[in-house]
């Protein structure tokens, strides 16, 4: 993608390997993407408060890192867009396969005994993740951290998929709206490559507040996130199910859900 339109700010020039379609430091001197920043707030708060329930449910520790690993790639990648430093990139990407691999490790270890834990899928994850560390700070390609994340993202949709159809199908709705979030998020995210100068030509034809709304890769990540949070639910309801608990689905005022073990 060609870089934005650039305009000089606190960071300076940008060193990231990727520019999105955001032009730089129009809203802020100190922001150099103020949307695609900005919307990792929901990345950040809402796993926190995941991390919070989590604990205070006695749950397994697993759970409540993964609620922490969606709110370190928050960080990450607010981080990267309020910069374009190739470092903060870095503090973006990199925590996004850590993250992955554990909720992998998460759906893929639901039917084991309480408290036990296998060492092989574990080894397995720090080896996949010490491999994909090295070789792409080797080897500076976006396409191939998309790649990797793209495999981690095939595991985890093939084994929810198979929980709910052939396990628990009760959990089907909570696994494809999931899903659905995934989707459509990637879908605005495409469409937010494709077409940047298109939509950078909208935004200077509407009104600032209209044109906000057309930051597609800031709705990727609240879409993403959405996809994630849900998708941890999915996992916590199939484990405490499994493990013989009653888990119930609530609202925080009656739009955001969450699960609560009796």
């Amino acid at each position: 993608m060609p870089p934005s339109l650039d305009r000089e700010g606190y960071w300076g020039k940008p060193t990231s390997t990727l520019d999105w379609c955001e032009e730089n430091y129009v809203v802020s001197f100190y922001i150099a993407e103020f949307w695609n920043t900005t919307s990792n707030l929901i990345m950040i708060l809402l796993p926190i408060y995941g991390a919070i329930r989590a604990h205070q449910d006695g749950l397994e520790l697993r759970y409540v890192s993964s609620f922490l690993g969606l709110a370190a790639v928050g960080v990450g990648s607010w981080c990267f867009h309020m910069t374009l430093l190739y470092e903060m990139q870095l503090l973006d990407e990199l925590p996004m396969i850590y993250y992955m691999c554990v909720v992998v490790y998460c759906i893929f270890e639901t039917f084991r005994k309480e408290n036990t834990v296998d060492l092989f899928p574990i080894a397995l994850s720090l080896v996949f993740s010490i491999c994909v560390t090295v070789v792409y700070l080797q080897w500076k390609e976006p396409l191939f951290h998309q790649f990797m994340i793209g495999i981690l993202i095939v595991c985890l949709v093939l084994r929810s998929i198979y929980i709910v159809t052939w396990v628990y199908p009760r959990f089907r709705s909570m696994c494809y709206t999931s899903l659905g979030c995934f989707v459509f998020g990637f879908l605005l995210w495409n469409i937010d490559s494709i077409f940047c100068d298109s939509l950078i030509a909208s935004r200077h034809a509407l009104p600032p507040g209209v044109g906000a709304v057309t930051q597609f890769h800031a709705w990727w990540h609240v879409f993403t996130t959405l996809g994630s949070y849900l998708h941890m639910l999915l996992s916590l309801q199939i484990r405490s199910t499994y493990l013989g608990h009653r888990p119930k689905v609530k609202f925080i005022c009656r739009v955001w859900p969450t699960v609560h073990m009796d």
